[in-house]
């Protein structure tokens, strides 16, 4: 009997924690994307916090306090699942070692109970195993459009990388060796130009359909936001994102490796987000009142005068 409980508490805390990661695909363009060898590591920080999106006035307005850093490897489950699985198993031996010594199955676990909690364990087991071998492959942009000759950020210029000196930051380094590719790169100007992205982005996940966005993507990141949009359609669900204000946006990395430019951006806005039903148009998830999130959306390109695509987005 107390074996029965066991695997009906274990099954059901494994549906329970399915159901709540679904319900997190109902949000803007959710966190995910390939970083190339940072995807594992946290995005530079700024120096500073700004204070609330809907009161800041300008780039510069900070606030004292540190933002909290994101999580190093976000993933599906994360330690709860970990801890769910060592409970069964602990269950399990526990279950075989007294419940079941001297009366075999038929005194304490039976057939179907082992086969169960076997099973669950096993399916688990291998989905951790399976998040911590994989890697992203980076992610290659194709033609696209940061700095189209309409916006006025046409980029050109070129020559060879220059070695930054000792005693400057990363971002430093960083842009020092995309200028040396791209002599007319301007982070503020860039940062500017990753606003709009923003904005088209969350637009396009209202209507689910970013194709209208999609020379701004990656491949593999167009793929994963445009599933978002058709899980939201097979829901019969609705993302609404209305009332933004960004009221930062900074870059705070810049790095090249294996031929690929890479810059990251930070974010702070505010906006209201929740989720309809297409049926009713009750508000399934989120709050018509206005919130304030950071986030960081990384882009690449090639090396050189090429455009940017986004390729992963982070949030702190």
């Amino acid at each position: 009997m107390r074996t029965r409980a066991f695997v009906l508490i274990f099954g059901l805390s494994l549906v329970s924690l399915l159901l709540l990661d679904t319900a997190s695909v109902w949000a803007r363009a959710t966190s995910g994307g390939s970083r190339g060898s940072r995807s594992y590591s946290s995005p530079a920080s700024p120096s500073t916090t700004p204070s609330s999106p809907s009161r800041a006035t300008s780039p510069t307005q900070t606030s004292p306090q540190p933002m909290q850093q994101p999580s190093a490897r976000p993933g599906i489950f994360g330690g709860l699942m970990g801890g769910l699985a060592g409970f069964a198993l602990g269950g399990l031996l526990g279950s075989m070692l007294f419940g079941g010594m001297g009366g075999g199955f038929g005194g304490g676990v039976g057939l179907l109970e082992l086969l169960l909690i076997g099973g669950a364990i096993f399916l688990v087991f291998r989905m951790l195993r399976g998040r911590a071998d994989a890697r992203p492959e980076p992610a290659y942009a194709g033609a696209g459009a940061y700095g189209s000759a309409e916006r006025g950020w046409s980029t050109g210029g070129g020559g060879a990388v220059m070695e930054a000196p000792p005693g400057e930051s990363d971002l430093d380094r960083g842009l020092e060796h995309i200028r040396g590719m791209d002599a007319t790169f301007d982070p503020v100007g860039f940062a500017d130009w990753a606003k709009g992205t923003f904005v088209e982005v969350q637009a396009g996940i209202v209507r689910r359909d970013l194709s209208a966005v999609q020379d701004r993507l990656t491949p593999q990141e167009f793929g994963r936001l445009q599933a978002q949009c058709d899980q939201l359609r097979g829901a019969r669900r609705t993302n609404r994102i209305e009332r933004v204000q960004i009221g930062r946006a900074e870059m705070t990395e810049a790095w090249q490796e294996s031929g690929q430019d890479w810059v990251t951006v930070y974010f702070v806005v505010s906006l209201v987000d929740y989720t309809v039903d297409d049926s009713t148009g009750a508000v399934v998830e989120g709050a018509t009142t206005p919130v304030d999130i950071q986030e960081y959306w990384t882009f690449t390109r090639p090396v050189g005068p090429k455009p940017w695509r986004l390729s992963a987005i982070q949030t702190a």
